[in-house]
C-alpha cells in the first residue's frame, strides 16, 4: 500500500478548524464577558462542543478517502 497525503492534509485541516474556531469565539469574548456568569458558562460549553461537528466527516475522509461512511 502506498501512503497518501490525506492524513497530513487532514491534520493541518483539523488544526486550521480549531484555530479559526478559537479566533471566532475569542472575538466575541468582549460581548459575552458582560453577560451573567451562568450564561457565559453555557455559551462557552456549547462553543467548546460545536467545533467537533466538522471533525467526523474529515476523519472519515482521512481514513477512507470518501466524505461519508
Amino acid at each position: 500500500m502506498k501512503p497518501t497525503m490525506r492524513k497530513p492534509v487532514g491534520i493541518f485541516a483539523i488544526l486550521a478548524i480549531i484555530t479559526i474556531w478559537a479566533v471566532i469565539v475569542a472575538s466575541f469574548s468582549q460581548i459575552i464577558g458582560t453577560w451573567h456568569i451562568a450564561v457565559q458558562s453555557v455559551i462557552y460549553c456549547i462553543a467548546g462542543i460545536i467545533w467537533i461537528a466538522p471533525m467526523r466527516p474529515l476523519m472519515i475522509w482521512m481514513e477512507t478517502g470518501r466524505w461519508r461512511a
